[in-house]
This record gives structure tokens, C-alpha cells and sequence, in this order.
């Protein structure tokens, strides 16, 4: 019986954030079929379902939808930690409805915010106009969007640690050649953090020092 315990332990875990690793299911099945891909394929393919100016303009709804599909990096591993750390979290502390409802709020509209950015950029004619075509699919802005909504899972005043962390890290990049990605991400931080309504009568916070001393004793 002990040999199952782990294995067991691993899928009731699993189980207990459909969302997260259904999604995860979906980015490595899309993420084998990249790899069958050719290059120039790959691109093209990939460009049709990304959230740029270009195809923002013409299927909205389409691409906002198909670009939390795919990754462009081609490595799957990665995000099975990142999930697993953030988004299955959340997903069973706020549940799978009020975290899709987290997630979708930071892809749209930090997509919308920073195509808006570079579009005007464009149109200052600080970015070429090329732009508009730019690849921009993955999963990133709904994983930052997370990580800021979780600052409420946490006890104070860990709590503030964890925010600013979040902040120096997302912000960083806004300092130094920033680009409508970093932007973007930036964006979903904030919009995970005015989630907060979403977050109300979900139980009480996680205390680090509650659990060490409950795995001391």
C-alpha cells in the first residue's frame, strides 16, 4: 500500500485542479505538434493564431482564444513547473470558475493594452510598421496575472514579501529596453492583483510559520 501513497497523492493533487492540468495537456499536445512542424511552417502557423495588431483586427475573439494554445519556445517542461506552482494553487484555493475568470482577465486585457501600446507606437512612428505582425502567442500573461492574484493567498506580513518580489520582477524589465511584452506582463500583475473581489470567503490565508511548525511537530 505505501508504494501507491505517492502516485495516489500525485493524481488527487492533479485532480483537485482540473483547469490547470487539462490546459497543461493542451500545450504538450500542441507544443509535439510544433515539432513536426517545419520552420517556416511553424511561423506562418503560429502568426494566424497570435494576438498582433494584424490579427487582432481581423478574428479577435479567435486569436485571443487560440494563442493561450500554443507556446513558441518549444520547451513543454518548464510550464509543468510554473502550473504546478501557480496556477494549481490558485486553482483549488479560488476555485476552477474564479480562476479562469482571473486568467482570461489577464490574457485579454493585457493583450489589448499592450497591442494598444505598440499600435500608437506605430503610429509615432517609434516602431516600425512591420509590428503589426508581430508573433505573440503563450500563456505568460495569464500565468503573471496569477502570481499577483496569489498575493492575497498569503498571511501578512509574508504577504508583502511575496507582492514585492512579484512587482521588482515584473518591473525590472520596464527599466531596461522594455518591450509591449514586458509591458504586458506588468499589466496582468496588476490585473491579478484587482482581483481581490474574486478572492473574498475563500478561507484563510496560507501562514508559512504555521506550516513549519507543523511539520516540525
Amino acid at each position: 500500500m505505501r508504494k501507491n501513497r505517492g502516485p495516489s497523492r500525485v493524481w488527487a493533487y492533479v485532480r483537485s485542479a482540473p483547469g490547470t492540468y487539462v490546459w497543461l495537456l493542451i500545450l504538450f499536445s500542441t507544443t509535439f505538434a510544433l515539432h513536426h512542424m517545419s520552420p517556416e511552417f511553424e511561423q506562418h502557423f503560429l502568426l494566424q493564431r497570435s494576438t498582433n495588431i494584424h490579427e487582432l483586427s481581423q478574428n479577435p475573439v479567435r486569436v485571443l482564444i487560440s494563442s493561450a494554445m500554443w507556446i513558441d519556445d518549444g520547451h513543454w517542461l518548464p510550464y509543468l513547473i510554473l502550473f504546478t506552482a501557480f496556477h494549481a494553487p490558485a486553482e483549488r484555493w479560488l476555485g476552477t470558475v474564479r480562476w479562469l475568470v482571473v486568467c482570461a482577465a489577464a490574457h485579454v486585457l493585457a493583450t489589448l493594452i499592450s497591442e494598444g501600446a505598440l499600435l500608437k507606437a506605430i503610429q509615432d512612428g517609434m516602431a516600425p510598421h512591420s509590428a503589426v505582425n508581430t508573433l505573440d502567442v503563450g500563456v505568460s500573461y495569464a500565468l503573471a496575472g496569477v502570481a499577483g492574484v496569489l498575493t492575497y493567498r498569503i498571511a501578512t506580513p509574508w504577504r508583502y514579501a511575496y507582492l514585492a518580489t512579484v512587482l521588482v520582477l515584473f518591473a525590472m524589465p520596464l527599466t531596461t529596453g522594455p518591450t509591449f511584452t514586458d509591458l504586458g506582463h506588468f499589466v496582468s500583475v496588476l490585473i491579478g492583483l484587482a482581483c481581490y473581489p474574486l478572492v473574498r470567503g475563500r478561507g484563510k490565508a496560507w501562514n508559512p510559520k504555521e506550516t513549519l511548525a507543523t511539520l516540525r511537530g
